[in-house]
């Protein structure tokens, strides 16, 4: 029983630490897998179109368009929609705020890893 208290003990101040580098809270939209994959495939395109982001992320038409909704809805994404010949086109670009909101995701991510590294 006194060794758990010793290893209890050893984890609070790393799990401090990891409170410490990281005081704001996990941003709980962007932390979702797809939906931080549409934004990270955005950050490195300036556009994709649905069809893209669908191969890319392997995902179905309903999967991405209920993701990419909610964070147009958040306004992390700007959709486009238009017609090419006669087929429609979707085309979605990260917003200022968008590319804002996934750096202070990643700079979060990463004080958090960094503190777990400390430990």
């Amino acid at each position: 029983m006194a060794k758990q208290s010793a290893v209890r003990q050893e984890r609070r101040p790393a799990a401090q630490s990891v409170a410490e580098a990281s005081p704001v809270k996990l941003d709980r939209l962007i932390h979702e897998r797809l939906r931080l994959g549409i934004l990270s495939a955005l950050a490195a395109d300036e556009s994709l179109t649905f069809n893209e982001l669908k191969k890319l992320l392997k995902t179905t038409d309903g999967n991405l368009s209920v993701h990419a909704r909610k964070l147009e809805d958040a306004h992390y994404v700007a959709c486009t929609k238009s017609f090419e010949g006669r087929l429609p086109k979707t085309e979605y670009r990260l917003t200022a705020a968008g590319r804002r909101a996934l750096e202070r995701y990643l700079d979060h991510m990463e004080a958090l890893i960094q503190a777990m590294r400390e430990r």
